[in-house]
């Protein structure tokens, strides 16, 4: 389709003729190639009695497409997702913010340091420019992050007292005086840090590293939330040992995080909740079946079946994967089995990890003996075991709170046609009606959309967390919390 039919189109999508948004944005005949819009667009929006400094800031996704998210720092706006328009061919902008029913219709100048146009509003069209500034560098200390944090960021440490352990953490707050809403975020399965990264992995000192928990909190704090997102037992300054942290023990520390959140003045302790990432939304859902639950529970790639059974299922995919001979695919499942019905029944520690050993070097002729004893011990730890056996659907029934569950339909480690169904059917089997499911396409377990949509930092593509959740996220709990 020729460039200006889709202009024009674009136009009479948003009620508006071509000749109006020729005439009031000041736009002429398409001037040279589009050039890329990547940076932070600022400038004052005339008001009644002043201005509103207005920031947008765009970042080049790999599909051509951008990310976009507002700012106006007066009105405690921050991050407010945006949406680019950019007719082919053409000096011609727009740029759409439907959380604030508003659009900007602009033309950019000859030199790219300008846009000019009309700010839109249901009922008001106002003249604006805004000013081009290159993207903040990331810190050399924070890879993470590429904009200034709007929000206070503080170093806390807390106490499970029944587990006298000590857990270690960072709690953001919103600008102002609050209370705010507040949640804990409870990290997946394995070790991680408070930002969701493993320690001492590849990725950890890497710029491109993908900060699950982190994103999430910045996300979340940016809207009004303040976070507490922690330590795994035995990571970074949290005390304990990880291999023995089943996730009943693990249910334990995210109460004892609930508790904090209620002695501080910054948190409403009417609006506590917790949001979980895979095995984190199961054990999320276990303290919401406690005394002192949590107002609302998020779910994100929640486990709906008992973890030998998802464990055999993601095997079963891989293998699969790997076109194996039906025979041969048959026999590695019955191994599979075996292996974890030795792990979650045999009772004498010594006798299961001899077992475990020969049934290992049975399944791999070059496997070692004492490589073999090696993986058998890990096999056979607290957490391994507690996880085979884990039924996350046990106890379900007295969770009564608001829940929210997300899984994408790209998710090869708890696809929801199995997991996420599963969850949903017995919550409302006990008779919770506050329980909303959301399966988004193209989402992995990471949270993550298809490739072509991340970002580019460094030469390199930067995994985001999928904007489409972000966005149900925000929704929904606007709903809950009467925001």
């Amino acid at each position: 389709m020729e460039s200006s039919k889709w202009a024009w189109i674009l136009v009479w999508a948003l009620g508006l003729s071509n000749g109006a948004w020729a005439q009031n944005a000041g736009l002429g005949p398409p001037a040279q190639a589009s050039r890329s819009l990547e940076g932070v667009w600022q400038g004052a929006l005339p008001v009644p009695g002043g201005a509103l400094d207005l920031r947008f800031s765009l970042v080049a996704l790999v599909s051509g497409e951008y990310f976009a998210a507002l700012d106006v720092p007066m009105q405690k706006l921050s991050r407010v997702p945006a949406t680019v328009r950019q007719p082919a061919g053409t000096d011609s902008v727009l740029l759409l913010v439907p959380q604030v029913s508003s659009r900007f219709l602009a033309r950019r100048s000859a030199d790219g340091q300008l846009l000019t146009g009309i700010w839109c509003r249901p009922g008001l069209r106002t003249p604006l420019q805004l000013r081009y500034l290159p993207l903040p560098a990331a810190p050399a200390t924070s890879p993470g992050t590429r904009f200034a944090p709007p929000y206070r960021a503080e170093e806390v440490a807390f106490q499970n007292f029944p587990a006298r352990l000590r857990l270690a953490g960072t709690l953001t707050v919103p600008p102002g005086a609050g209370p705010f809403p507040a949640v804990v975020l409870v990290s997946d399965l394995g070790e991680q840090d408070r930002d969701g990264l493993a320690p001492g992995g590849a990725q950890a000192a890497s710029p491109v590293s993908y900060r699950l928990l982190g994103s999430l909190a910045d996300y979340l704090t940016r809207h009004g939330v303040a976070v507490l997102r922690f330590d795994d037992r035995g990571v970074g300054q949290s005390g304990g040992i990880n291999a023995a942290a089943t996730p009943t023990q693990r249910a334990g520390d995210v109460q004892a995080a609930l508790n904090f959140l209620r002695t501080r003045p910054e948190a409403d302790l009417l609006r506590l909740g917790l949001v979980g990432h895979g095995e984190g939304a199961n054990v999320a859902l276990l303290v919401a079946a406690q005394p002192l639950a949590p107002a609302f529970v998020v779910g994100l790639g929640a486990y709906g079946l008992p973890g030998y059974e998802t464990l055999l299922q993601q095997h079963e995919l891989a293998w699969q994967t790997q076109k194996l001979p039906p025979a041969q695919l048959a026999t590695r499942l019955r191994r599979e089995r075996t292996l974890y019905d030795l792990i979650r029944y045999s009772t004498s520690p010594a006798q299961t990890q001899a077992m475990v050993a020969n049934l290992l070097r049975q399944g791999e002729a070059t496997l070692s003996a004492a490589d073999a004893q090696q993986q058998a011990a890990a096999l056979l730890t607290p957490w391994s075991r507690a996880f085979l056996a884990f039924d996350p659907l046990e106890g379900l029934a007295a969770v009564q709170c608001p829940v929210l569950l997300i899984s994408g339909l790209a998710d090869e480690q708890a696809p929801p046609a199995q997991h996420l169904a599963a969850l949903e059917r017995e919550l409302r089997a006990g008779g919770n009606r506050l329980v909303t499911a959301f399966r988004p396409a193209g989402v992995n377990h990471l949270l993550q959309p298809p490739n072509l949509q991340w970002t580019m930092l460094n030469g390199e593509l930067k995994p985001i967390v999928a904007p489409v959740v972000q966005e149900e996220l925000r929704q929904w709990l606007a709903t809950q919390l009467g925001k």
